[in-house]
């Protein structure tokens, strides 16, 4: 058995992360908390492959994420093991141009759960540009394959979602905006921070508590200055990759 099996077999059964235990995490968080010190011991290889992990009813649901990403498999008659090192699958790329964004959005194709929407102003900063007269505020999932990768808050110009509200419901905004000509997008940026998943955004990506996330605020802007697109995007850290051309 590697050096700290041990170690992690007791934190995996116990739910133990250093002095605090699993059981005082917030209701909705102790599976997806659990699987996560299986997944950390896995990945620091501190559990051997065909190691025997415990079998319990209160590691249930860790054990079918964990087998769902292929880290672990169960055999009936026999018991859960780990089949091999994690699986990284850092497929998202956070684009720097506009044209690339679009693409991206246009060839992955997310699956969209609507959380809410409503009429409101859109939370701006002094250097944004001039506020549209009324917003329409989104709030929504992007999913690949049943898997929750990104929360998105859309605010959008409300003269702008009347022109297609269907589509703005059902699709990816930004392939839209993009293509509009009246008006169109005469700016877009976008500013990159590194965080970690609050409540609401652990149990919408169905990621542990305090797990790493990259925020990205993103502003698009007509000729005018007038803000038509704000959109506040948290994404999982374990899907995004950011790849950046160092010109000599």
């Amino acid at each position: 058995m590697a050096r700290n099996g041990a170690k992690w077999r007791e934190m995996a059964r116990f739910g133990t992360v250093g002095t605090a235990t699993l059981q005082n995490e917030p209701t909705g968080t102790f599976w997806t908390t659990r699987g996560a010190v299986i997944r950390e011991g896995i990945s620091l290889a501190d559990l051997q492959i065909f190691l025997v992990l415990p079998s319990n009813e209160a590691i249930r649901q860790a054990v079918e994420l964990l087998a769902r990403d292929g880290v672990i498999e169960a055999q009936q008659g026999r018991g859960t093991f780990v089949t091999g090192t994690l699986k990284q699958d850092r497929w998202l790329r956070v684009e720097t141009t506009l044209s690339d964004l679009a693409e991206v959005y246009r060839d992955t194709s997310p699956e969209i759960i609507n959380i809410s929407e409503s009429r409101t102003d859109a939370p701006l900063l002094a250097g944004d540009g001039k506020a549209a007269a009324h917003y329409v505020f989104m709030r929504r999932v992007h999913s690949r394959n049943g898997r929750p990768y990104c929360v998105i808050s859309i605010y959008l110009d409300e003269k702008i979602f009347r022109k297609y509200p269907k589509r703005f419901r059902k699709e990816t905004v930004i392939p839209i905006l993009k293509d509009m000509r009246d008006p169109a997008i005469s700016s877009a940026w976008q500013t990159l921070t590194i965080g970690t998943a609050d409540l609401e955004a652990a149990r919408l990506l169905q990621i542990p508590l305090n797990s790493p996330v990259a925020e990205v605020r993103r502003v698009f802007t007509t000729a005018d200055r007038t803000v038509i697109y704000l959109g506040e995007v948290t994404y999982r850290g374990d899907f995004i990759r950011i790849d950046m051309d160092l010109r000599p």
